[in-house]
């Protein structure tokens, strides 16, 4: 699959005479047509709900266009439930799935009526403690253990994940909810990252409907909905294929009238918590070459770094890159593209084959519409960028200001220090 932009060389260079590079630039169009994709997909579930992960991509602007679509919001934390809450996403839009959970966080998940995921069977006690009660309506997070296998090939390894019950767990639990006054249960679990395979959803709910069958059974709990959390991915590199969403929908459908439907349970919900699915391929990275260096190898250092897209050094993510302009020439020149940090792996690519490189080419850096941003950090003083969104129109909307020196000294504000500052 050839890798292209989603913006013209001429659209960015109009771009940059109003915003400096670096910054993060999102594609309302690809949002939008892929939010309606996943609506269609999963249209024959009548109870279906996508939960964005809002982890990947936290900006209310673009939420909001998922909202659009009937998309609630995946909460991790005290100030994701903030957003939430101030884009009018309350209730059970939100599901609050977090673990090692702050009592804080749990009064305000309640507070907001949202759907709480529970990590752990021992959360069951600190949730009754914090809220006072145990919700009607709650889910259960599991985890089976050993690897996840997807047509012989091991995909993830949920035995090492620090999230999730054991089934024998997640029985006990369902029967202690069920005593303390829950009435609606749901089952939840991530077992692999980033799967680029129309089999992984399949393969997941037949899991998670066999072991919902099961439930019901044996603990008398009314389950009335699955989510199966996310997982599905995108195509980092050119070679791989892109997930058919339509695909997957109708594979889950052949499994729930495979599973469910016989076993009375046709009124399941399915729900859904994708993040990089939803806004991954339609996000970049606009950054210049500002330097080169020719030293044991070629170097193109660019103006932006790690803290604006950490995937690389942390987990040495294949991120493509277009040389704007250049998208015809030959890849023949070999380079690492660095950014200023002061660490060594600080790199967006390492031997990478490229066309030849100027100082002041731009550079598109692919994929960085979830994960990207949300991930950035202020290690050696360094400042987040803008988010800048193209609209369908080929208009530009700031969504997020570039930071400045005074939002990093900002936490110093009642410091004798910061009144030394030339702000």
């Amino acid at each position: 699959m050839e890798k292209k932009p989603f913006v013209t060389k001429e659209q960015l260079e109009e771009i940059v005479k109003e915003y400096p590079t670096p910054f993060h630039l999102y594609d309302e169009k690809g949002i939008r047509e892929n939010a309606k994709a996943m609506k269609e997909a999963f249209s024959w579930n009548k109870g279906f709900k996508e939960y964005f992960a809002v982890k990947a991509t936290p900006n209310p602007y673009l939420i909001d266009i998922l909202r659009e679509y009937g998309c609630g919001c995946d909460c991790s934390s005290y100030t994701e439930l903030m957003l939430s809450e101030a884009i009018g996403c309350t209730g059970e839009d939100i599901m609050f799935s977090s673990n090692d959970t702050p009592k804080e966080d749990f009064q305000y998940a309640n507070e907001l009526g949202a759907i709480i995921n529970l990590d752990d069977i021992t959360h069951i006690a600190f949730l009754e403690e914090a809220i006072g009660a145990i919700p009607k309506k709650i889910s259960c997070r599991y985890n089976p253990g050993g690897v996840f296998e997807v047509c012989n090939g091991i995909m993830d390894n949920p035995g090492d994940a620090k999230y999730g019950m054991t089934e024998e767990q997640l029985f006990e639990a369902f029967r202690i909810l069920k005593e303390k006054g829950a009435e609606e249960f749901g089952i939840h679990a991530f077992l692999a990252s980033n799967t680029v395979t129309n089999q992984y959803y399949p393969m997941l709910a037949k899991n998670l409907f066999e072991l919902a069958v099961r439930l019901e059974k044996e603990t008398g709990a009314h389950v009335s909905f699955i989510n199966l959390s996310g997982g599905v991915g995108i195509p980092y590199t050119p070679d791989q294929e892109p997930n058919d969403i339509r695909a997957i929908g109708q594979g889950v459908r052949e499994t729930y009238e495979e599973i469910l439907v016989p076993a009375g349970m046709g009124e399941v919900a399915i729900y859904t918590e994708l993040g990089r699915f939803m806004m991954g391929p339609y996000g970049c990275l606009v950054t210049k070459a500002i330097h080169e260096k020719h030293t044991h190898k070629e170097y193109i250092g660019v103006d932006a770094c790690a803290v604006n897209l950490m995937r690389p050094a942390m987990y040495g993510a294949y991120h493509h890159i277009t040389v704007m302009g250049k998208e015809n020439q030959p890849c023949d020149h070999k380079y690492d593209v660095t950014g200023s940090l002061c660490e060594n792996n600080d790199k967006f690519a390492v031997d990478r084959m490229l066309p030849e490189i100027e100082k002041g080419d731009l550079l598109v850096i692919h994929d960085t519409g979830a994960h990207g941003f949300s991930m950035g950090y202020n290690y050696n003083g360094k400042l987040k960028s803008a988010e800048i969104l193209l609209k369908e129109d080929g208009s530009t909307k700031l969504i997020r200001r570039a930071e400045t020196p005074k939002d990093y000294f900002a936490t110093f504000d009642s410091t004798d220090f910061y009144k030394k500052l030339k702000l």
